[in-house]
């Protein structure tokens, strides 16, 4: 049997796991949090309990001959991914090499490129901490691939949307968004496609995927269209100097950086045919049951 272990199993993790059990795969999770463990465990999911952030924690990991899907997020602050430098340290530990690895990384090691279009031969060049953690997190993965041999894909991951992560609480509380003739590009893509996508590179595929729905739109306008969708009034908007004295810092970069990415190759070598190309679309299949 097909075996796949899944390292953070959190909003995109535990629906992998969940469609992966269903194609037949056999699925071990790993979590911090047991009371997260349920739908995994009826779903017949071996279930390890761990945390990513020391290595003395780290319990022996049996991921040789497996399928590796990684997508424990990096640690808040600095511009090194600790927890991928200490996962990587635990199967150097226990001399462990999966037979195959998927990176979910995230498109902001592209950096801010003023709305130009990126293609996984663009230049990663991040300006915000969050983008050099996701890079350097990638180059750890390609070191640790290449010495054992595995063969890595990466997907560089749009903004994740979906039914329970639209932004309801910014919307309700009236947060401010930057003024939309002041707004650039920015890329999302629905989970459930997101979920096809990993599915597909558990088998096929190799290097670097862009992960992206190909349909553009500014942070503001997705906002907008969140608050049109849920029936909430849209956010106020302010300029560039307030916004950047009223957001949070992390949501101030996602609004400030800007890119276009480029989805091609995922469609075309990953055989992709997405589900939600549109944000419309996606919307509908993201709202509330009544």
């Amino acid at each position: 049997m097909k075996q796949l272990f899944i390292a953070g199993c959190g909003y995109t993790g535990q629906r992998v796991a969940l469609a992966a059990r269903q194609q037949g795969w056999q699925v071990t999770t790993q979590l911090r949090d047991e009371a997260k463990s349920g739908p995994l465990a009826q779903a017949g999911c071996t279930i390890v309990l761990a945390n990513m952030d020391q290595l003395d924690e780290i319990p022996p990991l049996a991921l040789t001959g497996q399928t590796l899907l990684y997508s424990v997020p990096p640690q808040g602050g600095g511009s090194i991914d600790l927890r991928t430098r200490t996962f990587l340290k635990a199967l150097e530990r226990d001399q462990q090499e999966p037979e195959r690895i998927i990176y979910l990384s995230a498109s902001s090691v592209y950096g801010d490129t003023g709305g130009a279009l990126v293609d996984e031969t663009s230049p990663a060049q991040p300006t915000a901490a969050m983008g050099k953690r996701r890079l350097d997190a990638e180059q750890q993965f390609s070191a640790f691939a290449e010495r054992h041999g595995i063969p890595l894909v990466i997907l560089r991951v749009s903004g994740i949307y979906g039914p329970g992560r639209l932004p309801l609480m910014q919307i309700s509380q009236g947060q401010p968004l930057l003024r939309e003739e002041l707004a650039k590009p920015s890329n999302r893509i629905h989970v459930d496609d997101l979920v096809q996508v990993c599915l597909a590179t558990l088998q096929r595929g190799q290097g670097i995927y862009n992960v992206s729905d190909g349909a553009p739109c500014s942070m503001t306008a997705y906002f907008n269209a969140c608050a049109d969708a849920l029936g909430l009034p849209r956010q106020p908007q302010v300029d560039l100097a307030e916004a950047q004295r009223m957001m949070p810092p992390l949501l101030f970069t996602y609004f400030v950086e800007s890119r276009v990415v480029d989805n091609r190759r995922m469609l075309a070598e990953l055989d992709i045919t997405l589900r939600y190309p549109s944000l419309a679309d996606g919307l509908r299949a993201s709202l509330p049951s009544p």
